[in-house]
């Protein structure tokens, strides 16, 4: 039978009252009697019940977390962020995986929430076409406070996401500052609104910079190497002098790099190539990747600090909380891939602001 309160005030000659104190940190108690109950509790191994503190208490510590897309480097490091500050604050996690991202039908994701009594949830799906229709006031005011990742800010809601947008502008500002003028793009795919954001960066900076691309010069990819290798056989297809390419992730930009290679074109004096995330192999690619890196463990703990003070707010009954969106800079990793000649070529770092 499992040790109770009653079994530890027992042996340690005081009443459950006491024990309970000792047990949650409450009133003043004698340093004699807590050191009682405490040896009382290693003795016994007694372990609190979870279950039934949170009935008592009315919260149960525990954060809800949707994801999907974790095999992507994205998702799965913001995860690493959400559980890092989880347990620094005292929280555990409940994580729900969704099969489909796409999926609209998110019911009885949240009633199995909402039976479980957790505290907030944080929605780790990326916004991908109409995933996000759910989303209704009347729905929100029945739910425990919730803060989304990775979708486009909207009024009413607490987003924490990366700058995307602000993301490609680096990326083509320091391409343009390499004197690269005939631009290629390998997107990712156009149903999510990370890939549309970056873009849009790309677009408006290339327009502010007075260079004109072709729609046909944006080729859409999955985020796979596989993709990043198609793209860039069809954007040489079209325009084989091209001398800059934009990649919306590493993954996409390694698969471009093996094509680059393999029809002998030399990068960077040839084609200068740009990817999207600094994940931990791209300083290894052959040229190393200059690539734009997202602080996505950062999003991840952002987002449950903002969870905790939505929780905060709702415990002590205050009429209004006000939605925040955070948007995390990003900042532009320099390496031989985009340098005018592999002589040229470095680790060093530079920043560029859209």
């Amino acid at each position: 039978m499992p040790i109770t309160l009653r079994d530890v005030a027992k042996l340690a000659n005081v009443s459950t009252k006491t024990v309970s104190r000792v047990v949650n940190n409450q009133g003043e108690i004698s340093q004699a009697t807590r050191q009682r109950v405490q040896a009382a509790i290693e003795q016994l191994r007694y372990r609190p019940n979870i279950l039934a503190r949170s009935l008592v208490n009315q919260r149960s510590d525990t954060l809800a977390v949707v994801a999907s897309g974790i095999e992507y480097y994205g998702p799965s490091r913001t995860l690493v962020g959400i559980e890092q500050q989880s347990y620094e604050l005292g929280y555990s996690l409940l994580l729900s995986l969704l099969p489909r991202p796409d999926d609209t039908n998110v019911s009885p994701v949240l009633d199995a929430f909402i039976a479980r009594r957790v505290d907030g949830i944080i929605w780790a799906v990326p916004e991908i076409g109409k995933n996000r229709t759910w989303i209704q006031p009347n729905l929100l005011q029945h739910l425990p406070p919730i803060v989304f990742l990775s979708m486009e800010p909207r009024p009413g809601l607490s987003v924490v996401a990366v700058d995307n947008r602000a993301g490609a502008a680096q990326a083509i500002l320091h391409l343009t500052d390499q004197g690269r003028r005939k631009f290629g793009v390998i997107t990712g795919p156009l149903d999510w609104w990370e890939a549309r954001e970056r873009c849009a960066g790309c677009r408006d900076t290339l327009q502010r910079a007075g260079l004109e691309m072709s729609p046909s010069l944006m080729v859409e990819g999955d985020w796979s190497a596989a993709s990043g290798e198609r793209g860039m056989r069809k954007l040489l297809a079209l325009r084989p002098d091209l001398d800059a390419v934009f990649v919306c992730n590493d993954q996409m930009a390694l698969g471009a790099l093996g094509v680059a290679h393999q029809l002998g074109r030399r990068i960077p004096q040839d084609i200068a190539i740009v990817g999207f995330d600094n994940i931990p192999e791209s300083a290894f690619f052959w040229p190393s990747l200059t690539t734009v890196q997202q602080q996505l463990v950062d999003v991840g703990c952002i987002a449950v600090k903002v969870l905790q003070k939505l929780i905060q707010a709702k415990r002590q009954e205050q009429d209004h909380t006000e939605a925040v969106t955070t948007l995390l800079k990003t900042e532009l990793v320099v390496r031989a891939s985009s340098l005018g000649t592999l002589e040229h070529a470095g680790s060093r770092k530079s920043e560029y602001e859209a």
